[in-house]
């Protein structure tokens, strides 16, 4: 269908189907564009900052190789991970525990900020979850009550043709299709962003314990590798 086309006075364009649309399906349609609009903007969210994790977890995974952590804590992921290891081994120290306990200890304080880090950048992902799977349904809504509006004008003018059936459908049927328009990218970004999650989670998690182990060893060694911490 082109833009714009125009049959006996009647506007097809995509201003025109929304403007003659029966007021509920007008609802909907507005609904779903702004649903549309956010899902958006999170998936540009998502994108700057999953790259920005991956960067995170590659620095992570150079901490480990080279078995310490390195003096500057950074930011996100690296940050929290250093914080939790440093207080946790000067904890581990005070106590005098050995060699397996300070590994445990580490190991667990580490993993948790890197999970609490990785959940923060989850938020907002229920939301396009919903949308992908309950817009099709919401636009699919306003075309059943724009399709019931349609053939009660249709019967009240007692006149079946194309030209009076038509309009109505059109109007009706664009309720599905900006459905579909919301739903599949965010069905498409929330898989995406989901498997990337995990699989810098994997990454982050393979390092973690790499360095809850070098940083144990380096204690019972009596060789401080933690740099920032006397």
């Amino acid at each position: 269908m082109e833009p714009n086309i125009v049959v006996e006075g009647r506007d097809f364009s995509i201003f025109g189907l929304i403007g003659h649309a029966d007021p509920f399906v007008q609802a909907i349609m507005l609904l779903l564009a702004v649903c549309s609009v956010v899902c958006w903007a999170l998936i540009f969210e998502k994108a700057i900052r999953l790259t920005m994790l991956k960067s995170q977890v590659r620095q992570l995974a150079a901490q480990a190789a080279a078995g310490r952590l390195a003096p500057d804590r950074g930011r996100g992921i690296v940050g929290a991970v250093q914080a939790a290891a440093q207080s946790e081994w000067a904890e581990g120290l005070a106590r005098g525990e050995s060699r397996n306990e300070l590994r445990a200890r580490l190991e667990r304080a580490m993993r948790a900020s890197m999970k609490s880090e990785l959940r923060r950048i989850e938020t907002g992902l229920p939301f396009l979850a919903t949308v992908g799977s309950a817009a099709p349904f919401v636009g699919l809504l306003g075309t059943v009550w724009g399709i019931m509006h349609s053939f009660t004008a249709i019967a009240q003018a007692r006149d079946t043709s194309l030209a009076v059936v038509a309009p109505g459908i059109a109007e009706a049927l664009f309720a599905t299709a900006l459905g579909l328009a919301a739903a599949i990218p965010a069905v498409v970004a929330y898989n995406q962003i989901i498997v990337s999650l995990g699989r810098s989670g994997e990454r982050a998690g393979t390092s973690v314990a790499s360095l809850a182990k070098a940083i144990a060893r380096s204690q019972s060694e009596g060789a401080v590798r933690l740099e920032g911490v006397g």
